[in-house]
């Protein structure tokens, strides 16, 4: 095994199965360089159809788009044009900006899918995707559609961390187990995001997952995380307008289903809160059916017509 472990990365097989698997999905990869110091990467269509909605994916913190999506892309396909961005220090997206906020991850993915198309899309948000989602559906309300939000605290405070809303308050912390740099770590992290970790996966494995996933940007990543929950308040998160979905797992750890409640309240009648029972954070990885039946529901209706933004700017307002 041990040779095994040094010889072969599973790791890096899975992650050429997925390659081949979205290529062959009709999506193509491309790397957007904004000449600034920022460099995304995003799956697009190799050929857009103009009868299909269009529909980005937003990835949350752990592997890189193509894992977190890959168990619902191809049904998505059947059904939109998709675009996969991986966000800024994962997978293949990097900046030397020192930018850490959700609103910078939003302007990048607004950017590179601008790349490619200038038309409305909807968004689909997991976790700290749909952070992302979320800042882009307030700043480019004329580009976005919809919005679907996947287990995303969006309504947190920074007071909820000092009030026992998470079982672990401390931001180091949390950073050690969002970003396992240790097998033990790493089946902490399989704890709080799955309602039934697996009971045997061996300890090669696992580091060989540590290894190819969560040794880039690692500092950065960190910045990240330190950077959601900073002067965060209820009050000051923007309504957005647009018809919003909210999907949540009834057993989440990470970002508790109050949390759902909450921004159900706060965006008022343009929101839906769909519980899922018996679900973890990791919606995709335990009720991939299910998640997907509940987005191809809300975006099943035909969208708005297409038109591009006559007059936006995609420049990012920094503070």
């Amino acid at each position: 095994m041990v040779f095994m472990s040094k010889c072969f990365s599973f790791t890096a097989w899975k992650n050429s199965c997925y390659r081949s698997f979205f290529s062959q999905s009709g999506l193509r990869s491309t790397i957007s360089d904004f000449g600034d110091g920022t460099v995304m990467h995003c799956w697009v269509p190799k050929m857009r159809s103009e009868t299909k909605p269009d529909l980005v994916l937003i990835h949350g913190f752990g592997a890189n788009a193509m894992w977190q999506w890959g168990e619902i892309l191809r049904p998505l396909i059947s059904h939109f044009n998709v675009y996969v961005p991986d966000l800024i220090f994962f997978g293949e997206s990097y900046t030397t900006r020192p930018e850490w906020s959700e609103e910078f991850q939003a302007w990048c993915v607004m950017r590179v899918v601008r790349a490619h198309w200038a038309g409305r899309v909807s968004l689909a948000g997991l976790s700290y995707g749909g952070f992302v989602a979320y800042s882009m559906a307030a700043q480019f309300p004329e580009s976005v559609a919809r919005v679907v939000l996947c287990a995303a605290g969006v309504g947190l405070e920074e007071r909820d961390l000092v009030e026992g809303m998470f079982p672990v308050a401390d931001l180091e912390e949390v950073a050690k187990i969002l970003l396992p740099q240790t097998v033990e770590k790493m089946r902490e992290l399989m704890k709080y995001t799955l309602v039934r970790p697996p009971l045997v996966l061996p300890s090669c494995f696992l580091q060989d997952y540590i290894d190819a996933t969560f040794t880039e940007y690692v500092e950065e990543k960190k910045e990240l995380i330190r950077a959601i929950p900073k002067n965060r308040k209820l009050s000051n998160l923007p309504k957005i307008t647009q018809p919003t979905l909210i999907i949540w797992g009834d057993q989440d750890r990470v970002f508790p289903l109050e949390l759902g409640y909450r921004l159900k309240r706060h965006l008022g009648e343009s929101a839906q809160l769909q519980v899922i029972k018996d679900t973890g954070h990791a919606l995709n990885v335990e009720k991939p059916k299910d998640l997907y039946k509940h987005i191809k529901a809300f975006l099943a209706d035909p969208l708005p017509s297409s038109s591009k933004p006559s007059s936006q700017s995609f420049q990012p307002q920094m503070t």
